[in-house]
């Protein structure tokens, strides 16, 4: 597991932002959901998030779910690459592999199962949003769910 935490400065000049990263690979077959579960519950503790908040059991669940889709449906993706990324105001969880499909949310929605509107209404709860990023350097793509945090999160 990768971690970085670096200070950005905002344009305006105010106060820099801390911005806390920490990011891994799974293997794309089915014991690596609870793999990825467990090392993104290490990772939102050593992000200072409360272990009995909704937002870490909404957090543990959106990871679950899309590394879930990744091994069922990133077919020509040997692997995935998970990331939290969590600045003063906001947690936003990745997950890309290197299968084309779904390029939309639209897409998306068409396929069986309940896992990605979980994921949109659990990122809703939280103010945030998600959304699919096609990848700039050859196939793949991004899924990316932000949540804004609750004040008094570090």
């Amino acid at each position: 597991m990768s971690e970085a935490s670096v200070m950005a400065r905002h344009p305006s000049g105010q106060p820099a932002v801390q911005v806390r990263k920490h990011a891994w690979t799974v293997p794309l077959v089915p014991g690596s959901v609870r793999a990825a579960r467990e090392r993104t519950e290490s990772s939102l503790v050593l992000l200072g998030l409360e272990s009995a908040s909704a937002l870490f059991g909404a957090v543990l669940l959106v990871v679950s779910e899309l590394v879930t889709n990744a091994v069922r449906h990133a077919q020509h993706s040997p692997d995935a690459e998970v990331t939290l990324h969590m600045t003063d105001h906001m947690l936003a969880v990745a997950v890309a592999d290197l299968d084309p499909s779904p390029r939309s949310l639209a897409e998306a929605a068409r396929t069986p199962g309940q896992g990605l509107r979980t994921v949109a209404d659990l990122a809703r709860t939280f103010g945030g949003d998600v959304r699919i990023e096609s990848s700039s350097d050859g196939p793949g793509k991004t899924i990316v769910v932000r949540f804004i945090l609750p004040g008094g999160t570090p």
